[in-house]
């Protein structure tokens, strides 16, 4: 019969053998060598501009096109299916367009700029995805504080909104508000009180107009993501926005971004867009409408 001490000096064998061959008590290797996982970055722009296919025929020309545009072309093949370092872009940018239409405004963006923040009726940003309506109207909280807040019956009225990219924002507010801010104070023009709508959509002009009635309302908004594209923003503007008002009664300024419309130009933009609202006290088609008549 074996006894406990010989059991125990069993045991001490064995765990000096393992630690002889570099594995611990609990059977994990021990002095693993370090792997290293410094891999190329594949997004940078030396592999988006290489043309992944094979025995191309005249590939000056490949190159020429691939240069006219940002689309994915020259991308091969593997039998059926991309090849590897083109898919991974492919999910790498998809990521980027998922992480813009999440993410959160900063707060010291809103401070930097007194931008006090209110919501549409979205309750969060699911529903406000899947809901395109509710990010048109003024939630009761945000009408109230509107209310108590804003200026009313200004020139112009400028406000921000997340839309479909936060990023957007961030990346474009600075260099284009105070341009805006600057050119309709020399131009003599009222500006209401700026703020912040969070799950805000392009309609919702109408319902904040319902609240200051501005004669001009811009709201300067994040645009849909492409992939791998998040920091475009545009500037939508009505003259005297009301609850009918469509697409159709609106002037834009859109794709704002370094490598776009410059944000600087487009501050520029949207302030002449707004001389020309207040000339002419239309938007959308009618603006274009009296300017082509004016200048036959």
């Amino acid at each position: 019969m074996i006894t406990q001490q010989q059991i125990e000096s069993i045991i001490d064998a064995v765990v000096a053998e393992l630690k002889r061959q570099g594995i611990d008590g609990r059977g994990v290797q021990l002095n693993t060598p370090t792997i290293n996982l410094d891999l190329p970055d594949i997004t940078a722009s030396e592999y988006r501009t290489r043309s992944y296919v094979e025995n191309v025929r005249k590939p000056d020309v490949l190159r020429a096109l691939m240069q006219t545009t940002p689309a994915r072309i020259g991308i091969g093949h593997a039998g059926p299916r991309y090849r590897n370092i083109p898919q991974f872009i492919f999910w790498a940018d998809h990521a980027v367009t998922q992480d813009a239409l999440f993410k959160e405004i900063d707060p010291t963006l809103l401070q930097q700029f007194n931008l006090f923040e209110v919501q549409t009726q979205a309750s969060n940003r699911q529903e406000y995805l899947l809901r395109p309506d509710l990010g048109r109207k003024l939630s009761d909280a945000a009408r109230k504080t509107l209310q108590e807040k804003c200026i009313k019956q200004p020139d112009v009225q400028v406000y921000v909104s997340d839309g479909l990219s936060a990023a957007a924002i961030e990346h474009n507010l600075r260099d284009i508000f105070p341009v805006i801010q600057q050119g309709l104070a020399q131009a003599g023009l009222k500006m209401g009180t700026p703020f912040y709508v969070k799950y805000g959509r392009v309609g919702l002009l109408n319902d904040v107009n319902s609240v200051v009635d501005a004669k001009v309302v811009v709201t300067l908004i994040g645009e849909r993501p492409g992939l791998g594209r998040a920091e475009a923003m545009s500037a939508y503007m009505g003259y005297k926005p009301q609850p009918d008002s469509t697409d159709a009664d609106r002037d834009v300024v859109c794709n704002i971004f370094n490598g776009g419309t410059n944000p600087l130009e487009a501050g520029a933009y949207v302030v002449e867009y707004i001389k020309r609202m207040l000339k002419h006290q239309a938007s959308g088609i009618k603006l274009k409408l009296m300017e082509q008549e004016q200048n036959k």
